[in-house]
C-alpha cells in the first residue's frame, strides 16, 4: 500500500525557534518543572494538547470572515445550530466558549453534594466541575482498558456490570446523569463501541437515568467503530455518528478537538425543562443564548469544522498519523498504551521509568526528560493529574502512569514524527538517569495546570 499522504496543502508557515540543551534547562527550571508554564515558543514540538491547537482550513477562514458579529440572532448562530442540530438530533444547542464551561453549566444545574456521575472515564476538567459542587466522578471503564498491554478494539468501553452494581449502591435517585466520553482520552484514548454505548444507554434508562456524550473526539471514535465494529465498514463517518448521538439525551462537546477550531464548544440536550435551566446559566456566565461567549466568526469556523472532520480522507490520514508514530516506537522497544488511540500516543511511564516510584511522578519526570533532550513539550496523566491523599493523608497513586503526546490536527508533518521517535528513543536509551520528582507548589484543583515541581 502507497504511503498514507496529507490530504491538503500548506499555505502558511509558522516558525519554531530552534532551542539549545542549555536553554531548556533554564526555561524548565524558571517554570517550576511544569510543562503548561513554559513559553510557547520555548517548545520545538508541542504535544501538550490536541485542544485547540489545529489548523484550519481555508473555508473556515472564509467562514471567518463572513461572520455575523450581531449580539442576538446572528445568522452565523443559526449556521451553527442548523449543522449541530444535523448532527447530533438535539432540540436545543446552547453554545459555549469551550468544553469545560458546558461542563461548568450542565453539573452546576445537576450537581451538588451527594450527587454521583458515572462515566467510562471522566477527563481532569470533567471530574474537577463535578467535584467542585460537591458531587462525586465515578469512573467505571471496562476492565480491558486497564491493562497498557493488551491489544483489543474497544478498550475505551464502560464496564456495564460495574455501572449495574452503582446503581444498585447509591440508587438512582443519587445519580443525575451517566456518561460516556468518547474517545475514553483519560483511558489511553481509546475508542467506545456502538454496541456498549447502547448498553449504557439501555442500563441507564432502565433505572430512569439521562445518558449524556461527551463528544470532544466523537469523529474519531465513529472513525474506529467503521474499521473495527462489525455492520459498520459501509456506513458513512455522518451516519454513524447520527446513530451514536441518537442514543443519548444530551452531550456536550469542546469543539477546539474534533470540530478543527481553536475555541470554542456546545451543550446539546433533548429535555425542554433541563435546557432552559441551563440556558439561564449559559446567560449568566457565558453570553446571550446565540452567541455563548464566541464571536460569530467563530461560530462559523465550528460548524465548517464539524462538516470537514467527517472526511474520510482526513480521517484515514489523522488515525495512520497516530498508527505510524506507535508501530517505530514499538519496534524500538518504548512502552505505549496500546493499541493507539486517535489523538495521541500514551507512554507508559510506570514501565519506562520501574525505579520511580507513584509519589515522584515517573510521568511528570518522563515529560521533564522528553522536554531537555528535544524541546518535545507533553502532558503527564497520572498521579500528578489524578493520584490523591486518602483520610488518613498516604498517598495513592493513580490507576496508570502515562504521558500523552496529543497530535495536534494538520500541523505537523512526517518529519515532525520522525524528529520526536528520534527524541523518545534518546530519552529511553537513557532512562535510567532520570531521577523524581516531588512537589514544590500543590495547587488544590486540577493541579497538574499550576503546581510546581522539584527534583526529588
Amino acid at each position: 500500500m502507497k504511503t498514507i499522504i496529507e490530504p491538503f496543502k500548506i499555505k502558511m508557515v509558522e516558525p519554531i525557534r530552534m532551542t539549545t540543551r542549555e536553554e531548556r534547562e533554564a526555561a524548565i527550571r524558571k517554570a517550576g518543572y511544569n510543562l503548561f508554564k513554559l513559553p510557547a515558543e520555548d517548545c520545538l514540538i508541542d504535544l501538550l494538547t490536541d485542544s485547540g491547537t489545529g489548523a484550519m482550513s481555508a473555508e473556515q477562514w472564509a467562514g471567518m470572515m463572513r461572520g455575523d458579529e450581531s449580539y442576538a440572532g446572528a445568522r452565523s448562530f443559526f449556521r451553527f445550530e442548523s449543522v449541530t442540530k444535523r448532527l447530533t438530533g438535539m432540540r436545543h444547542i446552547l453554545p459555549t466558549h469551550q468544553g469545560r464551561a458546558s461542563e461548568r453549566i450542565l453539573f452546576g444545574v445537576l450537581g451538588g453534594p451527594d450527587k454521583v456521575f458515572p462515566s467510562n472515564t471522566h477527563f481532569d476538567t470533567t471530574r474537577a466541575n463535578i467535584e467542585f459542587g460537591g458531587g462525586r466522578a465515578v469512573d467505571l471503564v471496562d476492565p480491558a482498558g486497564k491493562d497498557p498491554t493488551l491489544i483489543a478494539p474497544f478498550k475505551g468501553n464502560m464496564d456495564i456490570a460495574a455501572l449495574e452494581r452503582l446503581i444498585a449502591e447509591v440508587g438512582p435517585a443519587n445519580i443525575p446523569l451517566g456518561a460516556t466520553t468518547v474517545t475514553n482520552n483519560a483511558a489511553g484514548g481509546q475508542p467506545v463501541s456502538m454496541a456498549n454505548i447502547r448498553q449504557t444507554r439501555d442500563v441507564l434508562h432502565r433505572h430512569g437515568i439521562p445518558f449524556f456524550i461527551d463528544c470532544a473526539r466523537f469523529a474519531e471514535n465513529c472513525w474506529f467503530i467503521k474499521m473495527r465494529e462489525p455492520g459498520y465498514a459501509d456506513r458513512s463517518l455522518e451516519s454513524i455518528a447520527q446513530e451514536m448521538f441518537a442514543l443519548a439525551d444530551g452531550c456536550w462537546m469542546s469543539a477546539k478537538k474534533d470540530a478543527l477550531v481553536n475555541i470554542g464548544g456546545f451543550l446539546a440536550i433533548n429535555d425542554d425543562d433541563l435546557a432552559a435551566r441551563c440556558r439561564q446559566m449559559l446567560v449568566l456566565t457565558e453570553g446571550f443564548p446565540t452567541y455563548g461567549g464566541l464571536a460569530g466568526r467563530d461560530l462559523e469556523a465550528i460548524a465548517q469544522g464539524l462538516i470537514e472532520v467527517l472526511d474520510e480522507e482526513y480521517m484515514r490520514y489523522r488515525i495512520r498519523s497516530i498508527e505510524f508514530l506507535a508501530e517505530r516506537l514499538v519496534a524500538g522497544g518504548v512502552p505505549i498504551f496500546q493499541p493507539a488511540g486517535g489523538h495521541a500516543i500514551y507512554l507508559d511511564a510506570r514501565r519506562f521509568l520501574p525505579h520511580v516510584p507513584a509519589e515522584r511522578f515517573p510521568g511528570q519526570s518522563l515529560a521533564v526528560a522528553l522536554y531537555l533532550e528535544g524541546g518535545v513539550r507533553s502532558v503527564e496523566i497520572g498521579s500528578v493529574m489524578f493520584g490523591r491523599r486518602d483520610p488518613d493523608g498516604r498517598f495513592v497513586g493513580a490507576a496508570n502512569e502515562l504521558v500523552r503526546l496529543a497530535i495536534p490536527r494538520r500541523v505537523y508533518t512526517q518529519s515532525h514524527i520522525e524528529y520526536l521517535v528520534e527524541v523518545i528513543l534518546e530519552v529511553f536509551a537513557g532512562r535510567d538517569a532520570i531521577g523524581g520528582l516531588k512537589f514544590d507548589f500543590e495547587a488544590p484543583i486540577l493541579r497538574h495546570f499550576t503546581s510546581t515541581f522539584l527534583p526529588a
